[in-house]
């Protein structure tokens, strides 16, 4: 008899909750490294601040990976997939990405014209700084998580077991994340993950489009193995095929607007 994994079993829950403990630690780290940038000398501070968190980065995806390592091994095992298999953990971001994500978000510190400055820009200084640290630790959540995930991932495409991936969404996620985890275990190509279903989670880092803050997780499935949605997995599941299934182009605003309305688990202010 064909054994059942789930987006909520209790080894995904244990690996989200140790990526989320990780990303504590990370934001703990940042926070130290805010006392770097002077805001009276930005264009010397901040590149050194942009440095510094490099480093701190590139140490804690290399801990992503290996607790992404450690949970598909437990996968596999209890899969009972015969066989060895080496997980090809993932490198951390490159340095160059990880710079321009942080040029990204303190992009609104520098000073502009009047004329030319968004309502953010004209905000004062440590209105911006605050807005910039907050959107810096976005991207290095992804960046670090991002590592762990494509773990994942890389083995899926390498495990000659493994068929299969599925996404698994936290019960407050965006409409687009539970959009992609309500499709189960169907996962296994590029446009399948949603590479082209939205522009706003557009990018090279990963097959499977994540946004900043972004807490999903890649679920294996292995030969012999069923994938089956949890419950809140199949009321998203339920609110798209009954809201906006059969409205090509518009389904994403339709199942948006049909998760506000009847959705158990509602959106985030944030998204």
């Amino acid at each position: 008899m064909a054994s059942t994994v789930s987006d909520s079993s209790a080894s995904v829950s244990r690996w989200r909750r140790a990526q989320a403990g990780l990303t504590a630690l990370l934001l703990r780290d940042l926070r130290k490294l805010r006392r770097l940038i002077d805001p009276g000398r930005l264009q010397a501070t901040v590149p050194t601040w942009i440095d510094a968190v490099n480093t701190v980065v590139a140490h804690y995806a290399e801990v992503s990976a290996t607790l992404a390592g450690d949970f598909y091994d437990g996968e596999r095992d209890a899969a009972g997939v015969p066989g060895s298999f080496t997980v090809p953990l993932a490198d951390p971001p490159p340095a160059e990405q990880t710079r321009e994500s942080l040029r990204w978000a303190t992009k609104d510190l520098w000073p502009r014209d009047e004329a030319e400055a968004s309502v953010t820009q004209q905000e004062p200084l440590e209105v911006r700084l605050e807005a910039a640290m907050r959107k810096a630790d976005g991207v290095t959540q992804k960046l670090v998580t991002d590592v762990g995930r494509e773990t994942v991932r890389q083995s899926v495409r390498r495990d000659r077991g493994a068929v299969a991936y599925a996404r698994a969404a936290a019960l407050g996620a965006c409409f687009f994340c539970k959009l992609m985890a309500s499709r189960g275990a169907v996962y296994h190509t590029a446009e399948s993950a949603g590479r082209d279903a939205n522009d706003r989670f557009t990018g090279d880092a990963s097959v499977v489009k994540f946004h900043n803050n972004c807490h999903c997780g890649i679920i294996p499935v292995f030969r012999g193995q069923r994938f089956e949605l949890s419950p809140h997995a199949a009321e998203w599941d339920r609110i798209y095929r009954e809201y906006a299934q059969g409205h090509p182009g518009d389904q994403l605003r339709l199942f948006r607007r049909a998760l506000a309305e009847h959705d158990s688990n509602p959106l985030p202010d944030a998204h």
